[in-house]
């Protein structure tokens, strides 16, 4: 390999690119079209000379896949050498539709053939393997090897397939330890690396894009590592990024050393073996035991046996469809396969959700691996319901739980049915976008200190945040665990990750997962290392004035002797994932389960739990975790790619900047809770920037798939530009708006068609308000202008939460702010403690102005922004009225139009007091 010189000209266009992918498919495709003009113009030097200068940028990015390969990219330079310009353009437009249809994946291609022999009819064989579909994976071999030696190598393997194969695949080599970490995280293909004994350290191929994946791993300085240990250090490396790659290492060290200093991260250590079969069958076997999916298999199995149904589901096996005179349009929608796997059986090879010990019990101890749980659980009525079932798992009458206040209405329900005592935690409001951010580390510890002062701490039970929100502000959740364990030891962590079961298969975005933070608290309170570190901080801390204000501008640490880590995330894998709607997982990774939770665990699970799940949500999402352990961290960079090619080019467009921006993390996220100081993934001038820092040490982050577009210049609000004009005009769906903003979320099925599509949309948006301002006379300009002033300076402040009517606090007299929202829930129920008091005909405000305190006896629910702005039991505010009545939306659940708002009779909360 060599050093590739970039000049500035070129770091500029290559700044452009999120990635090194992204530049790999745009180089390919922009090649294609210089070598068909090439083919037209033979006596173009300049033309040719950037046939050559593309070719050369390419070279250090094309060693690290197995196609086109090492020889068939000799050629190219050869042919362009050569002035071969037909030939050339034909190979190219070969590569580049293998590379765009993943043809290279299911057939051998011939891309040096002459042109009738390449496009003729395929040869039986081929036909047969691409009939068969064998998935097709790459090898990343890491040994510093010649030419001559990598072809005995690669012919070796391929003449170890079998007709019996599962699975097809093909090596890359690389030769040092920064290669093999560019590789596996630029080359999607890679399911497993082969770890030899003879490669060097350093990279030899100098291109800034290459060198973002070395930051990307997060690795220090490597010129410490001693050679013998080369190996062992790059398995773990590589472990910790990409943890569902299967790795080898063959050393010609003693093996029974080596295994013994590499944990887990190895599938197998090999000493300096030749046995061709036996790596190939290993390496075959590893990926095959990922490529399961136990209840799926299952499933599709019993669908192919002959049954009679004397049993529930007339629907099974399609009889009552098929027998029908009306209906059988449904079969002809669905297919019959849905109805040969539609049954109430939990035998014949199946298994029972409420009671597992088959396949069910099998996919779900995959998923736990997947995800990097202790325990996963599979639910069938979304994560609503595993919310519910946490909570009452943990939670009983009396307990504390800190709660963000605006989360999912499932926490607040299962905090009524679980008779908790709540202490609501205020998020950091972005006023000026109406939308709520996130909850403050200071906020919490407050809290928490609060009721440690009060003697309360030993009651307190849980906490319960969403991670990421729904507008995509991505907690550190390791520190904010870590800070809370240093003041409650046992504090238990629910994480509701409805929107982030995608981010376990992104390097950087798993780190902020709560699976994956705990993993990192366990290993880090073992360590001798962190008992020094404590100490440390111990006695600086002791230095300090004792005080709260000292507590809360310090970085705090749990006890090593006393801290017990417990936490469950629940996870929406329909949202973000291949599952069906409603297909939901809680993973658990709490020390205490076994002893002290499995037990209410199992009864909250069968509480909330349908005893006739539908097993094609249990199937698909088997089905999903097989796809996210050999292809999730493909199409999660994908996912990301996508999210930042829109943001880039809504924000460099003229046309759309004049209507439309999108937020940046410095829109979205305070200055104080953002250490880095970064302002946006993307600038026009300077390109993309650097986000590692902020992903490592930043109190939140912004997940780039979230791309929330300020739309008041425009002069519509949300609710009117998501359904009138994006829905019913052209198609598009999206899931959440606010007065003045719609988010736009990539998933992992987004494509540039799909992103092309919505900039198109736009462009067509903005020109037809750039005609409609046009045509407007004087007092249709004031009203446009007028509303756009409404969109960004009429906004109605977003209120935090009031308080607990005394009523339904336990202590009424007491510092703390705690209330029992089960008891006003109930209370509610009697039509006689309750009546209605109207904000358009006086009542209210006749209310408010006297001296009572008006009570909510419902969950009051406005959409958007989506989450409760009263909940039951809580006093009424001012500033709670004044946002009600300024905002501009239809749906406000748990308030009547016709009646008003729905209060707890004055005398019936004075008798409570007394």
């Amino acid at each position: 390999m060599t050093s590739i010189k970039i000049k500035d000209r070129d770091r500029d266009t290559l700044s452009k690119f999120y990635n090194g992918s992204q530049f790999r498919v745009d180089s390919w495709n922009r090649l294609k079209i210089i070598v068909q003009r090439l083919s037209r113009q033979h006596d173009n030097e300049e033309v040719a000379a950037t046939a050559k200068q593309i070719l050369d940028q390419l070279k250090p990015v094309e060693s690290y896949w197995a196609f086109p390969g090492h020889h068939t990219f000799h050629l190219l330079f050869q042919m362009l050498a050569a002035n071969d310009y037909d030939n050339l353009a034909v190979t190219i437009t070969r590569i580049v539709k293998a590379l765009m249809d993943g043809a290279y994946r299911r057939k051998h291609l011939n891309l040096t053939a002459p042109k009738e022999e390449s496009d003729g009819d395929e040869d039986e064989e081929v036909m047969l393997e691409r009939s068969r579909r064998r998935p097709y994976f790459e090898v990343l071999i890491v040994d510093d090897l010649n030419q001559h030696q990598q072809k005995h190598q690669r012919d070796n393997l391929v003449a170890m397939r079998r007709e019996e194969d599962l699975f097809t695949y093909e090596p890359v080599f690389v030769p040092s330890f920064e290669d093999a970490l560019i590789a596996v995280l630029f080359n999607q293909n890679i399911q497993t690396v082969v770890i030899r004994f003879g490669f060097h350290l350093h990279s030899q191929n100098n291109f800034p894009l290459l060198n973002r994946y070395l930051a990307l791993a997060q690795i220090k300085s490597l010129d410490d590592i001693e050679p013998q240990d080369y190996g062992v250090c790059l398995a773990d490396i590589i472990s910790r990024v990409r943890p569902e790659l299967d790795l080898f290492l063959i050393t010609d060290q003693s093996v029974e050393d080596i295994a013994g200093r590499i944990s887990n991260a190895c599938e197998r250590v090999f000493y300096n073996q030749e046995d061709f079969m036996e790596l190939h069958l290993n390496i075959l076997r590893a990926v095959d035991d990922r490529y399961q999916t136990p209840f799926f298999t299952a499933l599709r199995e019993y669908s192919k046996k002959p049954t009679g149904v004397f049993h529930a589901l007339p629907i099974s096996r399609g009889k009552s469809i098929i027998k029908s005179h009306w209906i059988k349009d449904m079969g002809e929608f669905y297919g019959m396969n849905i109805f040969l796997a539609e049954t109430s059986a939990t035998s014949g090879g199946l298994d029972s959700l409420l009671e597992p010990h088959g396949p069910i019990k099998r996919a779900q101890e995959l998923a736990a691996r997947a995800f990097g749980a202790r325990k996963t659980y599979f639910a069938t009525n979304g994560t609503s319901t595993c919310n519910k079932i946490v909570v009452q798992a943990l939670v009983r009458p009396g307990d504390i739980v800190l709660v963000d206040r605006d989360c999912h209405k499932s926490h607040h329900y299962g905090m009524v049915l679980a008779g908790a005592q709540v202490v609501y935690l205020d998020s950091y409001p972005l006023h000026e976008y109406s939308m709520y951010g996130a909850v403050p580390l200071r906020e919490i510890k407050k809290a928490l200190l609060e009721l440690k002062a009060v003697g309360k701490l030993d009651r307190v039970k849980m906490m319960s945040l969403t991670n990421c929100t729904f507008d995509g502000i991505v907690y550190n959740v390791e520190r904010f665990m870590e800070e809370c364990l240093a003041i409650k030891p046992d504090l238990v962590f629910l994480w509701d990750e409805a929107w982030f079961g995608f981010a376990r298969f992104a390097p950087t975005y798993r780190t902020r997962t709560a699976m994956q933070a705990t993993t990192m608290l366990r290993e880090k309170y073992r360590s001798d290392d962190y008992r020094e570190l404590y100490s440390r901080k111990q006695a600086a801390l002791a230095e300090l004035p004792d005080t709260v204000e000292t507590l809360l501008n310090t970085h705090l640490y749990p006890d090593p002797d006393k801290v017990r880590v417990r936490v469950y995330a629940t996870q929406s894998t329909h949202k973000t994932l291949t599952a069906l709607r409603q297909g939901s997982m809680i993973h658990v990774h709490d020390q205490d389960f076994n002893a002290k939770v499995e037990e209410p665990f199992h009864e909250a699970f069968m509480t909330h739990t349908s005893t006739s799940p539908n097993y094609q949500i249990l199937a698909s999402l088997d089905v999903g975790r097989r796809q996210v352990e050999l292809e999730g961290f493909e199409l999660v960079q994908k996912q990301v790619e996508m999210a930042m090619v829109l943001r880039q080019r809504i924000s460099t467009h003229p046309l759309l900047t004049k209507y439309f921006k999108v937020l940046t993390v410095g829109d979205m996220i305070p200055v104080e809770h953002r250490q880095s100081k970064i302002e946006s993934y993307y600038d026009p001038q300077s390109g993309w920037q650097d986000i590692w820092e902020a992903w490592d040490g930043d109190e939140f982050c912004l997940d780039a798939t979230r791309v929330t577009l300020f739309i008041a210049d425009t002069g519509l609000d949300g609710d009117h530009f998501k359904n009138d004009i994006l829905m019913d005009k052209f198609g598009i769906q999206v899931n959440k708006t606010s007065r003045n903003t719609v988010l736009f979320m990539t998933n992992i099925g987004t494509t540039r068609s799909s992103i092309a599509y919505l900039i198109e949309v736009l462009v067509r948006i903005a020109k037809g308000l750039d005609t409609r301002i046009e045509d407007m006379n004087a007092t249709e300009r004031k009203v446009h202008d007028k509303k756009i002033y409404s969109l960004t300076h009429g906004l109605p402040p977003l209120p935090n939460f009031s308080r607990f009517h005394d009523a339904f606090r336990p202590t009424p007299v007491g510092a703390t702010q705690e209330g029992v929202l089960r008891d006003a829930f109930f209370l509610a129920y009697d039509e006689d403690n309750c009546e209605y008091l109207s904000l358009d005909d006086g009542t209210f405000d006749a209310a408010m102005a006297s001296d009572r305190d008006v009570v909510s006896t419902s969950f009051i629910i406005p959409y958007p922004p989506g989450f409760p702005i009263l909940v039951p039991g809580q006093v009424i505010s001012d500033e709670i009225i004044e946002f009600l009545r300024k905002l501009d939306v239809k749906e406000i659940h748990g308030y009547r139009h016709d009646l008003g708002m729905r209060v707890f009779k004055d005398e019936v909360l004075t008798k409570r007091l007394t």
